[in-house]
């Protein structure tokens, strides 16, 4: 893997600001950190959820748990790409978000396809306790973790971090999604919500595979270079 050599200051955050190397390298620091405590939690968490959906016969449960899991995966990639010479390596950028594409894109058509033969065949999941507590935990947690990743990928000028910080904001959107899905099926039977619930994780999966493989988030290159390839628009590379 190639890295270069960056003269102090010339490291620049999305916004222009000049990042000196150890600058830089500490903020690195707390970026792994934050993985390092995504990549528990999200460990525990598609446990728990792939066990309480086979239990509950849930396809949203089991979605759940498999998004948790490619979530943790985008989380060890960050570890790697900050640690060592990574830091300063805009190849070790691209190759995480080619990674994490892939991942997306093996779960979409998997959850899609159990959706939808839930629906069709009018399978009731069972009332799951477990996975109401375990949505409403992750409902509170994610939003913390993707807001902090967020704002340290604006100063490092990084797509790879903002796209795992997105990830877990996006877990958080759907952690609440299923946490209604549940309660409507604990409270009313509404059986229904949760394959739907299943087809809204595969969409999303779908469109951040595609928005990873294509480096969307911010201008990664640009911390590295000082300078973007392309023109910036609302935190986006063209």
């Amino acid at each position: 893997m190639s890295t270069r050599a960056l003269a102090p200051t010339t490291v620049q955050a999305a916004g222009g600001v000049p990042l000196s190397d150890d600058e830089r390298r500490r903020l690195a620091a707390r970026v792994r950190l934050l993985s390092w405590v995504s990549l528990g939690y999200m460990t525990l968490e598609g446990a728990i959820a792939i066990v309480a959906g086979v239990l509950a016969a849930s396809v949203a449960l089991i979605g759940f748990g498999l998004d948790s899991a490619i979530e943790g995966f985008a989380s060890a990639i960050i570890v790697w790409r900050f640690s060592a010479d990574r830091i300063f390596s805009d190849a070790a950028e691209a190759r995480a978000q080619k990674l994490v594409a892939i991942q997306f894109f093996a779960l979409a058509p998997y959850v899609a396809f159990e959706s939808v033969r839930a629906l069709v065949a009018g399978e009731h999941p069972e009332v799951s306790w477990l996975g109401i507590a375990l949505s409403a935990s992750s409902v509170v947690v994610m939003p913390y973790l993707g807001t902090a990743k967020q704002r340290l990928a604006e100063r490092l000028g990084s797509a790879a971090t903002k796209g795992e910080g997105r990830q877990n904001m996006l877990c958080a959107y759907l952690a609440g999604a299923l946490l209604l899905g549940l309660l409507a099926n604990a409270a009313v039977g509404a059986w229904w919500l949760d394959p739907i619930v299943g087809l809204l994780i595969a969409a999303v999966a779908l469109k951040e595979g595609r928005e990873a493989w294509r480096g969307e988030g911010c201008c990664a290159p640009a911390a590295v270079d000082g300078a973007c390839d392309a023109p910036c628009h609302d935190d986006r590379c063209s």
